[in-house]
C-alpha cells in the first residue's frame, strides 16, 4: 500500500496549505483515533505535543476535534521535544503520541508525526492504512463515547526527570560552561532546566519563541550563532539543537562545529570499550561520511547503512538488535534511552564523555578525519520529476563512471521538502566539485522544463 500524505518523517507541509491544514489535521486526528483505538475498555487515550511554531495551536485544536470525535481522551502537552512525546506515549500508556512539528524547517512549514503505544514512529505500512483511512468515510463515536480533552502540567517536568537519568551516576557538569542553543523551539525551557540541574554554567541561545522565530539563524542548522556565543563566553562547549530538538550539533571551545557523525564515532569508540555496543555495530544513512565508515573498521566495528531519515535507522536498530544509530545531521538514537534521536541525551552522553575524561570539546569532537563531502540540493517546483528524465539520468550515470574508485555518489528526492539532493564524496576536491556540479546543472535544466 503505497503513501501519498505521508513522507519520512510524517506528513509535512506549509502551514495553511495542502495538506497542512486545519481540515486535513482534523481528518488526520480522526483517522489515527480509528486506526488506533483498542477493542473493549474506555481508556482510550493520545498525547499531543508540539514546538513553538504559530500554526500549532491551529493544528492541535484540530487535531484534538478528529481525535476525540473517534472516542479518543487527549491529553495535551504543550511545547515539548519529539523524543519527550515518544516517551510520554508509552510512559503514560496511550494508544498513540502525536508530534505537530517540522523539525529544522522555517516557522511558515509545520508537520505531525505519530507514535505508536511502544513508543516508536510508525511503519510504512501503518501510516499508509491511515492514509487509506483518512481517504474512506471514519466513523465517529457515538454521542456518549465522544473523548475528552486537557491540558497536563507535568508532562515536560517527566520529561527533563527521565532525561537527567541518563546521565552517568557519579558525574556532574559542576564547573563546565556549557552554551545551549534551543533554536526558539520545543526544548527552549526543558534543556536548559536540566543542564543546569546537573550542575553546568548555562548560557541559553534561542530560548525566546514567538511563534515565527524557530530555527531563525539559530539551531543545528544556523551554528554560528552558538558558535560565537561559544566564544564570546568562554564556553567549554555548545550544543545546538533544533526546533523540535531530535537532532544535536557539538561546538568545541574554539567554535568549531562538529556533526552526528563525529558525535556517533564517540560514542561507537566509548560504548565499545565499555563493552556496551551491541553487536559492534553503528546503524547510520547513506549519507554518514566514508570517514566514519573507516574509522569503525579500523577498531573491529560494523556500520550498517540504510536509507535517509532517523525512522529507518530506529527500524535497522531494532531488526537486528543494534543499540546506537543515527544521522550525520544530528539525529542521534540510543534505544537503551529513547524510542527516537534525542539531541538533548546525546548532547549529556558528550558532556559526560568531557567531565568523565577532563579532556576538551575540541580533542573528542575529531574522531575521524572527513573525506571531502559536497551536497547541493536543488528546488523543484509541484508535479516536476527531474530525476525521472533521460538527460539527467545519463549526466548522472556518466559521473558515476568518473568518481568509480575514488569515492561515491548520492542523489535522492527530499522526503520532507521540494528538494533533490546531491551529495558525493571524493578524495580529490576538484573532481568532486565539478562532479556534483554537473548533475545540479542538469537536474537545474530538467526542473525548469
Amino acid at each position: 500500500m503505497s503513501r501519498k500524505l505521508f513522507g519520512t518523517d510524517g506528513v509535512r507541509g506549509r502551514a495553511n496549505t495542502y495538506p497542512m491544514t486545519a481540515e486535513m489535521a482534523l481528518k488526520l486526528g480522526a483517522a489515527a483515533g480509528r486506526y488506533f483505538r483498542r477493542d473493549g475498555g474506555s481508556a482510550h487515550r493520545v498525547v499531543i505535543g508540539k514546538d513553538t511554531r504559530l500554526s500549532g495551536y491551529m493544528l492541535e485544536n484540530a487535531l484534538t476535534a478528529g481525535l476525540t470525535s473517534t472516542g479518543m481522551n487527549v491529553l495535551l502537552l504543550g511545547p515539548v521535544p519529539t523524543p519527550a512525546v515518544g516517551f510520554l506515549t508509552r510512559s503514560m500508556r496511550a494508544d498513540v503520541g502525536v508530534m505537530i512539528s517540522a523539525s529544522h524547517n522555517p516557522h511558515q512549514d509545520n508537520g505531525i508525526k505519530f507514535f505508536g503505544p511502544d513508543g516508536f514512529k510508525l511503519s510504512d505500512e501503518a501510516e499508509a492504512e491511515i492514509e487509506s483511512i483518512v481517504a474512506g468515510e471514519i466513523t465517529p463515536a457515538e454521542p456518549e463515547k465522544i473523548g475528552r480533552a486537557r491540558r497536563i502540567d507535568d508532562g515536560r517536568g517527566r520529561y527533563q526527570e527521565f532525561v537527567k537519568t541518563t546521565f552517568p551516576a557519579g558525574l556532574t557538569l559542576d564547573g563546565l560552561k556549557v552554551v545551549i542553543d534551543c533554536a526558539n523551539g520545543a526544548a527552549y525551557r526543558a534543556a536548559p532546566e536540566v543542564l543546569w540541574e546537573l550542575g553546568a554554567e548555562v548560557i541559553p541561545v534561542g530560548v525566546t519563541p514567538n511563534g515565527t522565530n524557530i530555527n531563525d539563524r539559530v539551531g543545528s542548522t544556523h551554528t554560528q550563532t552558538a558558535a560565537e556565543a561559544v566564544v564570546a563566553h568562554g564556553a567549554h562547549v555548545g550544543i545546538s539543537l533544533d526546533g523540535d530538538a531530535d537532532r544535536v550539533m557539538i561546538i568545541d571551545e574554539t567554535g568549531h562545529v562538529a556533526d552526528g557523525d563525529q558525535i556517533m564515532a564517540l560514542l561507537a569508540a566509548r560504548w565499545a570499550d565499555d563493552g556496551r555496543l551491541k553487536g559492534d555495530t553503528l546503524v547510520a544513512t547513506v549519507m554518514s561520511n566514508l570517514g566514519l565508515e573507516r574509522f569503525l573498521t579500523g577498531r573491529g566495528l560494523r556500520l550498517e547503512r540504510t536509507a535517509v531519515g532517523d525512522r529507518y535507522v530506529v527500524e535497522a536498530m531494532r531488526r537486528g538488535g543494534w543499540n546506537l544509530g543515527g544521522e550525520q545531521s544530528g539525529h542521534i538514537v540510543m534505544t537503551d534511552y529513547a524510542t527516537t534521536g534525542d539531541g538533548l541525551i546525546a548532547g549529556l552522553q558528550f558532556l559526560a564523555e568531557m567531565a568523565r575524561t577532563g579532556r576538551a570539546a575540541s580533542e573528542l569532537v575529531q574522531q575521524f578525519t572527513t573525506v571531502p563531502q559536497l551536497l547541493k540540493n536543488v528546488r523543484f517546483s509541484a508535479g516536476a520529476r527531474p530525476l525521472e528524465m533521460a538527460s539527467v539520468q545519463a549526466i548522472i550515470a556518466a559521473n558515476v563512471e568518473r568518481i568509480a574508485g575514488t569515492g561515491r555518489l548520492l542523489i535522492r528526492k527530499s522526503g520532507t521538502e521540494p528538494l533533490i539532493r546531491v551529495m558525493a564524496e571524493c578524495e580529490d576536491p576538484a573532481l568532486l566539485a565539478e562532479v556534483v556540479d554537473d548533475i545540479v546543472v542538469a537536474v537545474q535544466a530538467a526542473a525548469a522544463g
